[in-house]
C-alpha cells in the first residue's frame, strides 16, 4: 500500500506544469500554443525568455529529485519488505511520467528531460555529470536541444555500465536496467523532432552553436 500512495504522489507533484504556470504567469498565454507546442523549458526560453526558462528546468529538476530522493525514504521509513533502490526508481520514473502525461493539462506536458535529470541526480549524480557534458558539447556543436537530449540519453546507459569500471561506485543493477531505458523513452518523446529534423524543419539555438558565434564575431 506504501508503494502504491509513493507512485500516486509522485506522479502527482511530477505533473505539476511548471512551464504552463510560468508562461501564464510571465506572458498570459498558453506555452502549448506557440512555439514548438510543447510544455517545457525549452519552449519557455524560446517564446518567454531565459529568465522564465531557467525557472521552469529548476522547478522540473527538483520534481524529479524530491520523488527519487524524499517521498521513498520518507514514506517507508519503517518498512524492510522492498529494495529501497526499486522504489525511488518507481517513485522518480512516475514523476517523470507525470510531467510528460500531466494530469493537470490534459496529458500534455513535456518531453521529461529536465525532471529525468532530477531523478537521476538523486540516483547516480556522477553519470548525470557525463550526460550533461555530452549535452553541452552537442548543443553548441550542433544548436539542437533535441539532438542534445537524445545524444545525453544514449550516453546514460553507456557511462552507468562504464563508470564502476574506472573506480566509480557501482549503481544498483535495477538502475543499470532503467538506464538501458531511457533512450527509448526520450526517443518516443522526441519522435515529433525526429520528424523535424528529416525535413529540417527543427529549430535551432544559433547563439549557442560555437562556430555561428565565431563567424559572428568575424568583421
Amino acid at each position: 500500500m506504501d508503494f502504491i500512495i509513493i507512485i500516486i504522489i509522485s506522479y502527482v507533484v511530477g505533473s505539476l506544469p511548471t512551464s504552463i504556470i510560468v508562461a501564464k504567469s510571465v506572458a498570459g498565454i498558453d506555452i502549448r500554443q506557440h512555439g514548438s507546442g510543447n510544455a517545457g523549458m525549452t519552449n519557455v526560453v524560446r517564446v518567454v525568455g531565459w529568465k522564465p526558462g531557467l525557472i521552469v528546468g529548476a522547478v522540473d529538476i527538483f520534481k524529479g529529485w524530491v520523488a527519487t530522493a524524499w517521498f521513498p525514504h520518507f514514506l517507508l521509513v519503517n518498512s524492510t519488505e522492498m529494495d529501497i533502490s526499486i522504489v525511488q526508481i518507481a517513485a522518480g520514473a512516475a514523476a517523470v511520467l507525470g510531467h510528460t502525461f500531466t494530469i493537470f493539462a490534459g496529458f500534455r506536458g513535456g518531453k521529461g528531460i529536465a525532471t529525468l535529470a532530477g531523478m537521476m541526480i538523486a540516483l547516480y549524480p556522477v553519470a548525470v555529470a557525463v550526460c550533461i557534458f555530452t549535452f553541452g558539447v552537442t548543443l553548441i556543436s550542433w544548436g539542437y536541444v533535441s539532438v542534445s537530449s537524445m545524444t545525453a540519453s544514449v550516453t546514460l546507459p553507456l557511462v552507468v555500465i562504464m563508470l564502476p569500471l574506472i573506480g566509480f561506485s557501482p549503481p544498483p543493477q535495477p538502475l543499470v536496467i532503467f538506464s538501458i531505458m531511457v533512450p527509448i523513452f526520450v526517443f518516443f518523446t522526441h519522435r515529433d523532432n525526429i520528424s523535424r529534423l528529416r525535413q529540417g524543419n527543427e529549430k535551432r539555438f544559433e547563439k549557442t552553436v560555437l562556430s555561428s558565434r565565431k563567424n559572428q564575431s568575424k568583421p
